[in-house]
């Protein structure tokens, strides 16, 4: 009898820390709906060093093509972000906002190098890095947007880089209103503004889905 007693507490014990665990912590489905590219930031919000190393701390975790582990990352907090924002684009699609607007830049950045020449293999790598760094961020409560368009030349000299650059995070507290819509394959793949809003079209499971 006290056997089945001790039995039933350590089942309730652990199902209850088991519940416990999945309300501290969000599901993939959940951080993947709310990782979404932010083009304006709350600039009186700043980034800590030890919250970009916490993101960039992943990539020891994540699969790397022949485990190379090529890919190495430049912390860029405030005081240095002048150095970056002259040479980045945001909102490729919205050429007209002329984003990020005044006001609301990114402050904190990740810039994303890699030791050896890129090649398919090394950008396998970066969109692993990229995207698992972004879900961290995501987790602990930032937000972020990867950023392709930017002068490599510059950013590698601004910071003496030993490396050359590949992709830029943008790291912050997001100001954007974003939601997602469906669509069909036919239909414009193109983000739009509208009213303060930012739409994302995004292929349904059944468009994915090859039958």
């Amino acid at each position: 009898m006290a056997d089945n007693y001790l039995g039933k507490k350590m089942e309730d014990h652990y199902a209850a820390s088991a519940t416990k665990s999945r309300k501290s912590h969000p599901s993939l489905s959940k951080l993947l709906l709310r990782n979404r590219s932010h083009r304006a930031y709350d600039v009186s919000f700043q980034v800590r060093e030890d919250q970009l190393r916490r993101i960039i701390e992943v990539n020891r975790y994540t699969p790397s093509a022949r485990n190379q582990q090529v890919l190495r990352f430049r912390m860029v907090l405030s005081d240095e972000a002048d150095k970056v924002l002259p040479h980045i684009k945001l909102g490729a699609a919205l050429p007209e906002l002329h984003l990020p607007a005044t006001g609301s830049e990114p402050r904190a950045f990740i810039i994303i190098c890699s030791t050896v020449e890129e090649s398919r293999f090394v950008d396998i790598d970066l969109g692993i890095s990229a995207q698992s760094m972004l879900l961290q961020a995501t987790e602990i409560g930032l937000n972020g947007i990867c950023i392709a368009a930017f002068d490599k030349q510059c950013i590698k000299e601004q910071f003496n880089l030993p490396y050359e650059p590949l992709m830029i995070l943008a790291i912050g507290r997001g100001k954007d209103n974003i939601v997602l819509t469906d669509i069909t394959a036919n239909e414009s793949h193109n983000y739009y503004r509208q009213e303060g809003v930012h739409y994302v079209p995004k292929l349904t499971t059944e468009e994915l889905i090859i039958e």
